[in-house]
């Protein structure tokens, strides 16, 4: 088999996430502009623990997108797939914090440049050289970025990258709920790993149960390998007959931005390591407390691209408070 020369490629959504930073002396709000979306926060952390990575994507001609492009090159992400629009602006996210640490968004993105990536703009070659193809639902809220991220994963599917999904539903974003629904759906029939929250395993399975929903969605696409993620409860790994259930890490939480994204890194990080085929269950147990860990310590900072844990902080975690 040909060496390939990234191990993990992403495509989807790159923002800039403002979160609240306190109060200026007139009592006004301050906005921290921090460097964000999901995929990128996922390639990031890969990037953390020696893996190569790169993004496809887009972001406008402004101070922004300078900014982000600055980022990834800092974080060790490469940006050669990533295009400039020449008229629409970089996207904005606005995060509001609520005192348990927990968020809301306000998006401006009607439109925002990453939705303006075409077919034609998406470096299909280096989606080819990838080991991992990982994606969101993000870019497929609407066109053109819709149709590029279809094509995208079918070049993954046909050069036999693991193709991992996150689905990070963000309802607001959504012409409807049904449409979010459908893209979901359309990605599960290409899905070697899936990464999926607690209130999203509800949303698509219409089940109340979380192992009754991930059981549908095992039957229905035979997903071979599924993380479900509970937030402060903790996680667990679906493979096969195996079901494993990890606690999550106790810390006193800033802000809770980017934790799923930490988590899917360190899960793709995990099976990618291990070969999805060999995956046992004391091994999806470690990969699952690895995880928990670190999406507790990136709790403990503003932002998300540039606030991922060290290696050596989680495993510190670990030590403090593993089973």
């Amino acid at each position: 088999m040909m060496e390939k020369l990234y191990d993990v490629t992403a495509l989807g959504e790159i923002l800039i996430d403002f979160t609240m930073n306190g109060q200026s002396e007139q009592g006004n709000g301050v906005f921290e502009a921090c460097p964000g979306g999901a995929v990128n926060n996922v390639l990031a952390m890969l990037s953390k623990l020696g893996k190569k990575t790169a993004f496809i994507g887009k972001v406008g001609k402004d101070q922004f997108g300078r900014l982000l492009r600055d980022a990834l090159k800092e974080t060790g992400i490469d940006d050669k797939a990533m295009v400039t629009d020449e008229e629409v602006n970089t996207t904005l996210a606005f995060v509001h914090t609520f005192p348990d640490g927990d968020r809301e968004f306000s998006f401006y993105r009607k439109p925002g440049a990453d939705m303006m990536l075409r077919e034609d703009e998406v470096d299909y070659e280096r989606i080819r050289q990838s080991r991992v193809f990982h994606i969101g639902t993000l870019s497929m809220t609407d066109e053109p970025a819709l149709s590029a991220t279809k094509k995208a994963l079918e070049a993954a599917r046909e050069a036999g990258c693991m193709i991992t999904f996150d689905p990070n539903l963000r309802p607001p974003l959504w012409k409807s709920l049904e449409e979010a629904k459908k893209a979901m759906e359309y990605v599960f029939e290409y899905c070697d790993m899936l990464k999926i929250s607690d209130n999203e395993i509800q949303f698509i399975s219409g089940k109340e149960d979380y192992d009754e929903g991930i059981r549908y969605l095992q039957d229905k696409y035979r997903i071979p390998v599924i993380f479900l993620t509970m937030g402060k409860d903790g996680s667990r790994a679906y493979y096969k007959d195996i079901r494993v259930e990890k606690k999550g890490f106790s810390v006193k939480a800033v802000e809770t931005t980017g934790a799923g994204d930490t988590f899917c890194a360190n899960a793709i990080n995990g099976v990618l390591d291990c070969g999805i085929d060999n995956l046992t269950e004391e091994k999806l147990g470690e990969i699952l407390t690895y995880a928990n860990a670190g999406a507790a310590l990136i709790t403990l900072k503003k932002g998300a691209l540039r606030s991922m844990p060290e290696p050596d902080e989680i495993e510190e975690l670990i030590r403090q408070q593993g089973e």
